[in-house]
């Protein structure tokens, strides 16, 4: 199916106007334009969003280009209940969802398997999609809050070129190309996908520089598809920590936002290769088999100059130089799903009977940790007096973290009625989990267990475009600490209840309100009793709330997507920190972005040998809200809430027949200053980017 890009323009685009394409693909259209309608994530086979005991929230492509999106934390503005968490500096994706979450937890797949790449979003990806509430059964080691699908773009039989190049007004460009089509006269179909970045970073020194090839080839017989994939990655960005809030007032320091308090030096560089294998075949009608295989490897250095104090009657702050070398991470995982339709008494059944297999191994060579050195003013910064660290930390060295999962799965949605779906499930999680670290190396995490994970749900059609549904369901995630304790920690458990409506309204709008109640126990608590730090698992945290999310058509040349989330997320047990309100986590959230195509501006015309087609524009416009949260686990400071408001302009047409256009992106139009998140220190406060004006010129063939 070849639809027009954007949200509106999927239905009301005059016949005669020239536009450009997009593919929408997935098993009988994922998306149309805004608007999502299938998924596999929330069910491991392909079934329609409203037959889904579960929020699921799909940002399709439509949105990714009509927002010039460029990150992760970008696309997930549009889904309620999330917020940004502790980043490390920008160099890490984190993301808190209902609460919950962590860098580096495990909640980020690709093509629904995980992978050791701490920077997912690029050119290469189709749509994001996320999958509110524990997914273990399916998954997996995951948060009880949600998982993370980040769909890569596949070879189509149909040919689909596009260049983009980007200018900013931070200074810098951005080219990103899309080749993808058939080979002729065999049965393989190609797709190259290229992502150049190299623009200046906005504080006061840095910049982004990022290089993606991604070729991948599809064969396609009768009843087989094969597709196998390759992504090579190398990024060399800031490592920046952000600003500082004064523990007195608990405001930022008065200084320019762009003033960075590190130095040139702090900066990671990475380079990732991510390969992949699907096989889908149908034996018949009713069944088919899904194999699917990922390895991914991130190698990386890095410096940074952490701020480390800061005393607020003298205005300096004491920094601390680290680095990591030979940083090596690896991950390979496997997994087989068998999908079938059968009627037995009466009754049919969508079963899934499935295994996956999962290999995580993160290792850091080399740690180095420098000494503190005080006497930087945050108000009168001289650079240059603190440089990279020589100091290997043989404690911090030879870390390693290793985690080998096999989950065997089954899951039957039995068709009780025409309207009636009951959804039940289970899964047997065998781990075996190791850390350690230091030279010699000393272990902290060796253990090994089986964990029995269960999931109900039911799904009431109320009318063909309305049902609602109600879940229970678990995860689980094993911990990993350093720090001296007795005895094994058993792993993170999440249980969550959740009751929602999904409604298909108008032109084509997908709306989703549900209601939560999350808890997860065997949370990491750690002590100091005569001045030795120990480890137990015997906290508990609890998640309520509600979310609305909403995407698609609410008139033939109007598209939105939306959504509000309200999250109560506290520590219910812990020695010290109970009744706490969760990290980096905002009581509410809330956006909306609403697209308009005006309709035909300009007449055909020629210009010597340039021939143009009419000229169409469509403009959006767009607002995000997120609430004050606590900016570390002691709720000693909060980060301020605020609004970020968003906006694009785009002239599409054809030169010469090729389909063609111009797009202005406003992003933070009225230069709002904001802290996405914190680093679970008042030193470590991330600061949002300012007022950003980005041209894109594209064209398609």
């Amino acid at each position: 199916m070849i639809l027009p890009q954007g949200g509106a323009r999927a239905q009301a685009a005059p016949p005669d106007a020239a536009l450009e394409e997009i593919s929408v693909i997935g098993e009988g259209g994922a998306t149309t334009g805004y608007h999502p309608r299938r998924s596999r994530f929330g069910a491991g086979a392909d079934t329609a969003l409203l037959d889904t005991p579960a929020n699921i929230v799909v940002v399709p492509q439509a949105v990714l280009r009509d927002q010039r999106v460029l990150s992760l934390d970008e696309a997930l503005r549009n889904v309620s209940g999330i917020a940004q968490t502790n980043s490390l500096g920008g160099t890490q994706e984190g993301v808190v969802r209902r609460g919950f979450g962590t860098t580096r937890d495990s909640s980020i797949l690709r093509d629904g398997r995980r992978t050791v790449l701490q920077q997912n979003f690029s050119h290469t990806i189709e749509r994001v999609e996320v999958l509110k509430g524990p997914a273990s059964l399916l998954y997996g080691i995951s948060e009880p809050g949600g998982l993370i699908n980040l769909v890569s773009k596949r070879p189509l039989f149909t040919r689909q070129n596009s260049l983009d190049v980007t200018t900013t007004s931070f200074g810098g460009a951005i080219v990103q190309s899309d080749l993808t089509g058939p080979i002729e006269g065999t049965n393989l179909a190609y797709r190259i996908v290229g992502d150049v970045q190299d623009y200046d970073y906005w504080r006061n020194f840095g910049t982004i520089r990022r290089q993606i090839a991604a070729p991948s080839l599809t064969w396609r017989g009768d009843d087989t598809t094969v597709t196998v994939g390759y992504e090579f990655a190398h990024y060399n960005i800031p490592f920046d920590r952000g600003t500082t809030f004064d523990p007195h007032t608990g405001r930022p320091v008065r200084v320019p936002r762009s003033r960075r308090f590190d130095e040139p030096l702090s900066r990671v560089e990475a380079m990732s290769h991510l390969g992949s294998l699907d096989v889908d075949h149908r034996f018949n009608d009713d069944w088919a088999l899904h194999l699917g295989f990922t390895a991914s490897n991130l190698t990386y250095d890095d410096n940074q100059i952490r701020p480390v104090a800061y005393d607020p009657v003298t205005g300096l702050l004491t920094r601390r130089a680290d680095a990591t070398r030979g940083a090596d991470f690896n991950a390979q995982v496997a997994r087989a799903d068998l999908v079938g339709r059968f009627e037995t008494l009466g009754l049919r059944h969508d079963l899934l009977v499935g295994a996956m297999h999962e290999r995580v191994d993160y290792y850091r060579r080399s740690s180095y940790r420098g000494a503190n050195q005080g006497g930087f003013s945050v108000f009168d910064p001289v650079y240059g007096q603190i440089g990279a660290s020589d100091r290997l930390s043989l404690p911090a060295s030879n870390n390693r973290d290793r985690l080998i999962n096999t989950s065997l799965y089954l899951q039957d949605s039995i068709h009780l009625t025409e309207r009636l779906i009951l959804v039940a499930g289970a899964s047997a999680q065998f781990y075996d989990q190791l850390a350690y670290a230091g030279v010699p190396a000393k272990v902290s995490t060796d253990l090994e267990g089986i964990k029995p994970l269960p999931r109900a749900g039911l799904v009431y059609k109320l009318a063909p475009n309305l049902s609602v549904y109600g879940s229970y369901t678990q995860s689980f995630r094993p911990n990993v600490t350093d720090l001296d304790r007795t005895g094994p920690l058993q792993p993170e458990e999440g249980t969550a209840y959740e009751v929602g409506v999904k409604a298909e309204l108008g032109a084509g709008l997908l709306v989703t309100g549900a209601f939560f109640d999350t808890e997860k126990s065997n949370v990491l608590v750690t002590q100091v009793v005569d001045g030795v730090r120990t480890a137990s698992t015997v906290g508990r945290a609890r998640s309520r709330g509600f979310e609305l999310d909403m995407a698609g058509q609410i008139l033939p040349d109007w598209a939105v997507i939306g959504s509000y989330g309200f999250t109560d997320a506290i520590v219910t047990e812990d020695p010290l920190l109970s009744r706490n309100r969760l990290l980096n986590t905002p009581r509410s959230t809330a956006s909306l972005f609403v697209t308009h195509q005006l309709g035909r501006v300009t007449p055909a015309m020629s210009i010597g040998s340039l021939s143009l087609s009419d000229g169409f524009l469509e403009l959006g416009f767009g607002a995000r809200y997120v609430g004050k949260r606590p900016g570390d686990a002691g709720n000693t400071f909060t980060l301020p809430d605020y609004v970020v408001c968003d906006a694009f302009l785009s002239y599409r047409t054809s030169m010469n027949g090729l389909p063609a256009a111009l797009q202005l992106n406003l992003k933070n139009v009225f230069d709002e200053t904001y802290y996405p998140s914190a680093g679970a220190s008042n030193v470590l406060v991330a600061v949002g980017e300012p007022f950003q004006a980005m041209m894109t010129a594209r064209v398609s063939w």
